[in-house]
């Protein structure tokens, strides 16, 4: 997984798969994460649930996390400010 350090956070590439049967990372994805979704691509929906799991995933406020590039695609952009690569790859290794 490529994780680039920027200003006070980290930057990495998610690809997600909405309407899963559940909410988990799937593994890794090119230079990325796949994560798995149950809510639908719609309104917002995928987006916001995103935001919530990585908050829950990553023990950070929602506030802290942004989707930069991606928002109607399936390949985003994730920022995230208050961690290091350290952090980012400890929370998440025992699923990828």
């Amino acid at each position: 997984m490529k994780i680039e350090r920027v200003g006070d956070g980290v930057r990495f590439t998610v690809r997600v798969q909405p309407r899963a049967s559940r909410n988990e990372v799937a593994g890794s994805y090119g230079d990325g994460i796949k994560i798995r979704l149950t809510a639908p691509p719609v309104e917002g929906a995928a987006n916001a649930a995103l935001i919530a799991f990585l908050s829950r995933a990553l023990d950070v406020s929602r506030s802290e996390i942004r989707i930069t590039r991606g928002e109607r695609s399936r390949s985003k952009v994730i920022e995230v400010i208050g961690i290091d690569s350290d952090h980012l790859q400890d929370k998440l290794a025992d699923d990828l």
